[in-house]
């Protein structure tokens, strides 16, 4: 039996008020581009009605002949017995993109619903533009196709089953859940926190009860310690026992995974000396991936980014800065490129490697530590003198740090 592309379309009719499900053929494989066949049913009906994955088709369309793939059979025991489901797609924000080692998107989210319900895992396979999705569907490399211009999913089902077990199991308030959950994860809600003072004594210049374990460990970060102490308010607000939806946990927000590369039993990831010594080992090891950028502040500012938005996403940025013809050993002007990660016109472009990600929230990220980190030198050198709390620079003897 050779296998078949079925398009999976949720249509809402208004007269029946539910849901309308088309299996269709796929048009893949007679040089029809994807969009024809939005556009078929969009201009067959002159009152279209909007899906629930946002596009607008029409209700109605004429029979589209079955068009045969590959030789590859794949069925839902298939998947079943494999213990997962392949789901291939774009980067893009409502397709699939990683955060913070996190799967996200809305067509994501909806995919690892669907394959729960039959109890098998998720695995995303992202191809660099629809065609290849196509293709690796057709040639038995997948299981459910996403798009993200083309809002239904597609399926490589030999006998019909894996459609019509998606049709039994799908709802329209299923989009509006998954939204609402998705959005619930970006509020700053999602981090388990108590929020202390901005500053613990401002006479005193006493910023937190840790700045003994800042002062210590910054060292090892090769920075201010007030630059941590800026770094840790904007992560957990000096508590402990902070932790965030996606696993991150203690002062420095260290997610457990991260905890394992840089040697912080998880036994002890909530203890603010253990927290904190880990952390700027880890700020260490950002800035020596950046050693190709020669000016010291600018290689803080991108472990910043990396620790954040992580590194491969800056290496992207950096890239589209180069190519740009702007200065991508500068961070002002690799932000910019941060924040474009944002538009399909930079995560679509060749040089990208790793898709789109929320570059607001990492550019914002940087921001506000240099800013705060700006206000604690101040009160501190009113305290200490002038240029105690100064960027470090090596001295001529090993481990010996010198002001500017």
């Amino acid at each position: 039996m050779r296998q078949k592309i079925i398009d999976i379309l949720f249509v809402w009719d208004k007269k029946a008020h539910r849901e309308k499900y088309y299996l269709l053929p796929s048009l893949y494989g007679r040089g029809m581009g994807v969009g024809l066949l939005v556009c078929l049913f969009a201009c067959s009906n002159p009152h279209p009605t909007v899906t629930p994955w946002g596009e607008t088709i029409g209700e109605d369309g004429a029979p589209i002949e079955q068009v045969d793939t590959a030789n590859s059979v794949v069925s839902l025991n298939d998947i079943v017995d494999a213990g997962e489901m392949i789901m291939l797609t774009v980067s893009g924000p409502n397709t699939y993109y990683d955060y913070h080692g996190h799967g996200m998107g809305l067509q994501y989210l909806l995919c690892e619903k669907f394959a729960q319900k039959l109890g098998v895992g998720l695995r995303v396979e992202v191809c660099k533009d629809s065609a290849e999705v196509m293709k690796r569907l057709a040639d038995g490399e997948g299981d459910i196709a996403v798009f993200s211009d083309y809002k239904s999913w597609k399926v490589a089902d030999s006998k019909g089953e894996i459609a019509n077990e998606l049709k039994a199991w799908y709802k329209p308030e299923l989009v509006t859940q998954v939204r609402q959950e998705m959005n619930s994860m970006f509020t700053v809600g999602m981090v388990k926190r108590h929020v202390y003072p901005f500053m613990l004594n401002r006479k005193d210049a006493i910023i937190s009860r840790y700045d003994a374990l800042f002062r210590k460990y910054a060292t090892v970060a090769g920075c201010d310690w007030t630059l941590i102490a800026a770094q840790c308010y904007q992560e957990s607000c000096f508590d402990p026992k902070a932790h965030s939806w996606a696993g991150a946990c203690g002062l420095m927000q260290i997610m457990p995974g991260t905890a394992d590369l840089i040697g912080l039993p998880r036994t002890q990831i909530y203890e603010p000396e253990a927290n904190i010594a880990a952390a700027c080992r880890y700020m260490a090891q950002l800035q020596g991936k950046f050693s190709d950028v020669p000016v010291r502040s600018e290689r803080l500012k991108f472990a910043l980014a990396c620790y954040n938005g992580g590194y491969h996403h800056i290496r992207d940025a950096m890239a589209l800065a180069k190519k740009y013809g702007r200065n991508h050993q500068r961070w002002s002007d690799v932000r910019t490129f941060v924040l474009g990660l944002q538009s399909p016109q930079y995560y679509n472009d060749p040089v990208v490697k790793n898709g789109y990600m929320r570059g607001s929230e990492t550019a914002e990220y940087v921001d506000r530590i240099i800013d705060r980190w700006n206000q604690y030198r101040g009160a501190t050198k009113k305290k200490y003198g002038s240029g105690i709390n100064a960027t470090p620079q090596r001295a001529k003897h090993r481990n010996k740090w010198v002001k500017e």
